[in-house]
């Protein structure tokens, strides 16, 4: 299993692309939330129109569900024909076809290719493909649901969405492999949002093998990358700072 780190920005970061990671393997290709940024950075990676078999979006925030539209519509023009299914809450599936309807009305009735939805939530366990997904809720200003794909071999990547994590997020973190979190700042000082400082001690405490920090606010990620990179080399965890197209491999 591998992790390619697309978008690894806030949602109003000018240089960084919207935090948003593909989990991939052999056979099986997820993407982790797809902001109005993301799109470009698929098309990247990967410009097959086939190579997507869902999407996974953890909360309604513009920065986590806006790309969906462009991205469906180009696998229209190419012409896709394989399903692709849409991961998400109950209550984001009625948003996210009202706002393709917005951005292409009219669009989905001309698609070779059905959109099938599975809606979760904390207490759902579900079979995808091979990978066994799990969730559990953080603390941000819209419902979030942190996501936890866990291969046949037992590797495991976390994903946070937004939100600072809470007992029932550090259970599902526990022994992970891979937790990629959003770490607005170094401390607690932004409600909803997670601290570089809360992540070190979640990792210490729940055995997490590498932790990713991404979604660091803009200004603070300008003028303090430098020591953050610092203070991360002294903790006795592995902690890493992605950049957009990064990737990172889970050993069998």
């Amino acid at each position: 299993m591998k992790v390619i780190f697309l978008g690894v920005g806030e949602a109003f970061d000018e240089n960084l692309p919207n935090n948003s990671h593909l989990v991939t393997n052999d056979t099986v290709n997820i993407l982790l939330d797809c902001g109005y940024s993301v799109p470009p950075q698929l098309w990247k990676f990967n410009n097959d129109q086939s190579f997507l078999d869902a999407i996974y979006i953890s909360h309604m925030h513009a920065d986590h569900y806006f790309g969906i539209p462009p991205l469906l519509v180009r696998m229209y023009e190419e012409e896709r024909k394989k399903d692709l299914v849409i991961i998400c809450q109950e209550s984001a599936k009625e948003l996210i076809n009202q706002y393709f309807d917005y951005g292409y009305k009219g669009f989905r009735t001309k698609f070779k290719f059905k959109i099938n939805f599975i809606e979760v939530d904390p207490e759902k366990i579900i079979d995808f493909k091979g990978f066994k997904l799990s969730f559990a809720p953080t603390k941000h200003s819209s419902s979030n649901l942190a996501i936890k794909i866990t291969d046949k071999n037992g590797k495991s990547v976390c994903y946070s969405g937004d939100g600072r994590a809470n007992k029932k997020t550090e259970r599902l973190y526990k022994n992970s492999d891979l937790v990629i979190h959003e770490s607005y700042l170094e401390r607690n000082d932004f409600p909803g949002h997670g601290s570089i400082i809360d992540l070190i001690e979640i990792v210490k405490r729940n055995n997490i093998k590498c932790l990713a920090l991404t979604h660091i606010q803009r200004d603070f990620r300008k003028k303090n990358l430098k020591r953050i990179k610092q203070l991360i080399s002294k903790e006795n965890v592995n902690i890493i700072i992605p950049e957009p197209l990064d990737e990172y491999k889970l050993e069998s």
